[in-house]
């Protein structure tokens, strides 16, 4: 019988006592600086319209596209909104797992979403619905329930998908 050194396939020296530099160690831990009962809850999408508004670049909302997530504990109190992505006039690239990567560091629970049409037009693309819906399923694979997704503009307008029953 042959014994095999599964060090060897790893990359890891037995002759080396630096190894602990060979892989790299991971560590979690998350500390708000806000206190649960002073964070804001959220009870309809109104409310994520204007705390959306009040985080968003007000000099680029009618310039190019940009989408955040908001991340909520079990009670819909905010833990955090983070930044997905900015784009251009017509678009932008929201990855799934940065997403879920800012919903597993926060622990959170539930999730809205939301991205500005610069144009003005907050009706949903075909591809805003898709999109919306991935992130949804997705979430029921990580238990974290996507509440809604939401599109803003600059004149206070803004569609909730939530509320149109399209997720």
């Amino acid at each position: 019988m042959k014994t095999e050194n599964k060090n060897a396939y790893i990359g890891i020296d037995n002759n080396n006592e630096n190894n602990s530099d060979l892989v790299s160690e991971i560590e979690i831990h998350y500390k708000s600086k806000i206190k649960a009962d002073q964070r804001q809850k959220i009870s309809k999408s109104l409310d994520c319209q204007i705390i959306f508004k009040q985080v968003w670049d007000q000099n680029t909302i009618d310039y190019k596209e940009c989408f955040y997530s908001m991340y909520l504990n079990r009670n819909n109190k905010i833990l955090g909104i983070l930044k997905i992505s900015e784009g251009g006039i017509s678009g932008t690239v929201a990855d799934i797992r940065i997403i879920f990567q800012g919903a597993l560091m926060l622990n959170a629970c539930n999730l809205i979403i939301c991205h500005n049409h610069p144009s003005g037009n907050v009706q949903p693309s075909e591809s805003d619905i898709a999109l919306s819906r991935k992130i949804r399923d997705a979430g029921n694979y990580l238990d974290i329930k996507l509440l809604d997704s939401l599109i803003i503009s600059s004149e206070d307008q803004y569609y909730s998908m939530a509320d149109e029953g399209q997720i």
